[in-house]
């Protein structure tokens, strides 16, 4: 029999915070190793390893390619890889976004449960958005075991609680509880036998993110045409419904969650809106100028027509920067009152921001 040796944690915004207080009581004698993901810039240096290993008993490394997975040990993703469990070791890919990152939490955990099973214990923390919902249920669909940041312990608390409703995670708790539960759970022993196999769809997404050429060149794309277009690359979106949650992928592997696309798809149309309102602007001082030059000349009938276009313009322009100022493409309008629960209007886009 074997025992869950492997644990995946995954968290953006609010996660160094998270991620600080479990590594700091972690037992020095965990028989697992700990794999990291969290939302970072691609560029620059990561600090993350060093933040953590000022706090923890055990060791912490950054990642590197090939590294063995070592009980005992915790190993922190890099900026622009992605970081996945290949075998016993960990291999580093700069394969597809999931969700507009690299490294992705789905990534990480989806490998994770592809290589090792109902072996894997993933932990989803402070984050925006609904990132580590499609690995949650990647790792519960082998038999692996879910836990979830209790949301009104996170800084951020969409990412636990998308986790724990659509992910159906199996515990969840307190970061603070985190460290004794995560012990009793890699002790216990599995039947790795009697798992579920991973499903063509897992292998294949797991194989693009490592982009493997056989998985990136085939005609037969996961899921059914969705009507959408990926804002990555502007290529089609497939729609994949799996484990009670759909999702979006494009034909070359951007991967897109429902809250995060409609995120993305929000910035997107914000900045159309911003080059419309600039269009509308210029047009508006131009039209004034050939207005204000036309009557000095005593062109009376083209002063009247600039007049107008400035007019118009103008008009235009101030019904877009009541859209921009009201904050209505990100949800800021929305009524406290009202519950959502399916997205974060913040979106992170960078290690603990």
């Amino acid at each position: 029999m074997a025992t869950r040796d492997l644990v995946v944690v995954g968290a953006s915004a609010g996660g160094v915070e998270a991620l600080r207080e479990l590594c700091a009581c972690l037992p020095e004698d965990l028989p697992a190793a700990v794999l990291v993901a969290l939302h970072m810039p691609a560029s620059g240096r990561s600090a993350l390893a060093s933040v953590l290993g000022r706090v923890s008993r055990l060791p912490v490394r950054a990642a590197e390619d090939g590294l063995p997975l070592v009980p005992g040990t915790v190993t922190v993703a890099v900026p622009d890889r992605h970081l996945l469990v290949v075998g016993d070791r960990v291999l580093l890919s700069r394969g597809p976004r999931e969700n507009g990152h690299r490294p992705a939490v789905d990534v990480l955990f989806r490998s994770a449960a592809q290589a090792r099973g109902p072996r894997v214990v993933g932990v989803v923390l402070s984050g925006a958005l609904d990132d580590g919902t499609a690995g949650t249920i990647a790792i519960r669909s082998r038999g692996g075991v879910a836990v979830a940041q209790d949301p009104a312990d996170a800084l951020y608390p969409s990412m636990p609680l998308h986790a724990a409703e659509v992910g159906r995670a199996d515990h969840v708790a307190a970061v603070a509880d985190l460290p004794e539960l995560l012990d009793r759970l890699v002790r216990q022993e599995v039947d790795a036998a009697v798992a579920p196999p991973p499903t063509t769809l897992m292998d294949t997404e797991t194989e693009m993110a490592q982009l493997d050429a056989h998985a990136m060149d085939d005609a037969d794309r996961p899921g059914s045409p969705s009507g959408f277009g990926c804002p990555t690359c502007h290529g089609a979106l497939f729609t994949i419904a799996e484990g009670g949650m759909e999702r979006f992928r494009c034909r070359v592997g951007h991967a897109w969650s429902p809250a995060a696309l409609a995120a993305e798809q929000a910035q997107a149309l914000e900045g159309a809106l911003w080059m419309a309102l600039r269009g509308l602007e210029e047009r508006a001082a131009l039209s004034r100028r050939m207005g204000d030059r036309a009557a000095e000349r005593g062109h009376r009938h083209s002063a009247k027509t600039f007049r107008r276009r400035h007019d118009e313009a103008h008009q235009a322009a101030g019904v877009l920067r009541e859209l921009l100022e009201r904050g209505v493409l990100h949800g800021d309008a929305v009524p406290e009152d009202v519950d959502d629960t399916l997205g974060d209007p913040g979106t992170e886009r960078a290690a603990g921001s």
